[in-house]
């Protein structure tokens, strides 16, 4: 009888059956259930609370769990406490939902301001039998601007036996005046380690078989919503015909297996489209979404991006293995203006591939773009070319991705056999024998208080270093120096300067050098160039003499549209080939 009492019950949701019902069962939200019970032992207990955040983790859960903590009655009598462990007088019904005293009103259905005035003359009464009167509002910045404006009063000076809780995803849509009367909580989203294990201990109390990476492709697409990762679970035991795997789950999300995902990037990476084509055809015959491969793509790009600048973020919980092992390497390998172009193209093409009328092929031409991105050459490669010279040697040794063994390699995505793929860094060897000895740490010495200036142009920069601007630009421009010796310069004002400046810059220089500084202004009409106009001049011959070069002149025929836009002379004997230099021009959008 009980089995078929048992079977005859409707199926109660993951989400609410194991929702918490007091704070030792709240996941994810410690320093709110600190707060609270600090200002509860201490009896410090406010009259309204907000809770705010994104949906599903925990807000009306936590709402109840007050209005129990509140109305906590037992054999001693009522008092308001965090230790609900063995349930009140009270607490059955206000779990349920039924408790006369505890009202619940949804604010997204009850908008205005005679749902508030009800409210308000509702609150004149005491409780009928719980020791507190407890109004929760959700969705609370739903109400209209008379609503807010009408539980004003109320909500400042509310009778001793009220209390309100409100919860919202929109606080920015809340009133200044209303936030100001409540004790506000923001109720943060669940990391990824916190999921995991609570996943697992429910899954445990089921009875029900999972594997890992199943649940770490859950937690993933949860967001950090409890609400939202219970649902998931619940649709991937459904799936799973009782057991959660990753290919069920793969399945169910529409999501391509993360290490063919991974061996797609490697193939992009290395310029090899014709095995990246492959590859993206076969996860489409198995049912993933062009869209979605494409957002896989960007976010195992924005992950080995990430692990490069912060090798730690290698050791989430919600990786898989391979993204941890093959994602730290790939962060090695690669350089950043790799990743980051890689990005751009994928966080394009993303958006092409939702507007587009056939979704594999806008996916495939991402695809294409982004290969034949990473083929392309360094400028170094490119001037070395135009010139006939062999490319300079990088800053660290490089090779090209090579293709995995277990599949034959596409055809190169540059198009040429001469173009290399893109580059890969390595880290350079250390010879433990041949490595020098440590230096000693020197020892750090106090730097003066104040500066000296010995020229006009020590001047200038001791003015940039102060971050004076007013000054730095005024003697670049609004005066020539006429003589300068220690403490007295003579300046020449160049029309439409203010005379002012001249006891700026004595004061300015006073404080800076300690020393009392005379500035005087020549008598003499200004001759010649300020510091400003020459370099501006030499500027312009500097781009003259670059526009003359053969080689510039020959890049320049190459791209058509392209232009100088900076020039930098070197000197020979001290010049180094950077890392990433900076671009010799820039093609104008067409």
């Amino acid at each position: 009888m009980a089995g078929s009492d048992s079977a005859s019950s409707p199926y109660l949701v993951l989400a609410r059956k194991y929702r918490p019902r007091d704070f030792t069962t709240l996941v994810g939200q410690d320093a709110m259930v600190q707060t609270l019970g600090n200002a509860f032992a201490q009896n410090r207990i406010h009259h309204a609370f907000i809770l705010t955040g994104v949906r599903g983790v925990g807000k009306t859960t936590t709402a109840r769990i007050l209005a129990r903590a509140f109305n906590y009655e037992d054999a001693s009598g009522p008092h308001p406490t965090l230790d609900l462990r063995v349930e009140g007088e009270h607490c059955r019904a206000i779990i349920e939902g039924r408790h006369v005293d505890v009202i619940e009103m949804d604010a997204a259905s009850n908008t205005g301001i005679g749902d508030i005035r009800e409210i308000i003359d509702s609150v004149k009464y005491a409780p009928s039998s719980a020791p507190y009167k407890v109004y929760v509002i959700d969705e609370v910045h739903m109400l209209s601007t008379a609503a807010f404006n009408g539980l004003l009063k109320t909500l400042e000076e509310p009778p001793p036996y009220v209390k309100f809780i409100f919860a919202t995803t929109e606080i920015r849509k809340v009133p200044v005046t209303i936030l100001s009367r409540c004790m506000r909580f923001d109720l943060r989203r669940i990391t990824p380690e916190i999921m995991s294990a609570y996943l697992e201990s429910i899954l445990n109390q089921e009875g029900i078989g999972f594997e890992p990476e199943a649940l770490a492709m859950i937690v993933r697409a949860g967001e950090g919503s409890a609400r939202d990762n219970l649902s998931l679970l619940d649709q991937a035991i459904a799936h799973g015909n009782g057991t959660v795997t990753a290919a069920t789950v793969k399945a169910m999300l529409g999501l391509g297996d993360r290490a063919r995902i991974i061996d797609l990037f490697e193939e992009l990476m290395g310029g090899r489209i014709g095995a990246a084509i492959e590859i993206m055809r076969s996860l489409y015959d198995m049912g993933a979404d062009p869209q979605t491969l494409i957002a896989d793509l960007a976010d195992f790009t924005h992950l080995v991006t990430r692990i490069k600048v912060v090798p730690a973020a290698a050791e989430d919980v919600s990786l898989t293995p391979d993204e941890r092992r093959r994602g730290a390497d790939l962060a090695v390998r690669l350089p950043m203006r790799a990743l980051t172009r890689a990005w751009q193209i994928l966080f394009k093409g993303h958006d092409e591939v939702a507007r587009a009328n056939n979704g594999l092929q806008a996916a495939e031409m991402a695809l294409i773009r982004l290969a034949y991105a990473a083929d392309l050459p360094s400028p170094d490669d490119l001037i070395a070319r135009l010139a006939n010279q062999p490319a300079p040697a990088p800053a660290a040794p490089s090779m090209a991705l090579p293709p995995r063994s277990d599949r034959p390699s596409g055809p190169s995505g540059g198009g040429t056999s001469s173009a290399s793929a893109m580059r890969i860094e390595q880290p350079e060897p250390v010879d433990a024998v041949a490595a020098a000895p440590e230096a000693p740490q020197a020892i750090a010495v106090p730097k003066p208080a104040l500066a000296t200036v010995t020229s006009y142009k020590d001047l200038i920069a001791l003015a940039g270093a102060k971050r004076d601007v007013l000054v730095k630009l005024a003697l670049e421009g609004a005066m020539r120096p006429i003589s300068f010796e220690q403490g007295r310069i003579e300046v020449a004002l160049m029309d439409g300067t203010d005379p002012g400046i001249i006891a700026t810059l004595s004061a300015r220089l006073q404080a800076w050098t300690g020393e009392r500084w005379l500035v005087m202004v020549s008598t003499k009409p200004p001759e010649g160039l300020t510091l400003r106009q020459e370099n501006d001049q030499r500027k312009r011959a500097d781009h003259e003499a670059a526009h003359a070069d053969p080689l510039v002149k020959a890049i320049l025929e190459t791209f058509p549209g392209a232009k100088v836009v900076n020039v930098t002379v070197r000197d020979d004997a001290t010049a180094v080939v950077d890392d990433v230099p900076p671009p010799p021009f820039e093609e104008e959008d067409e």
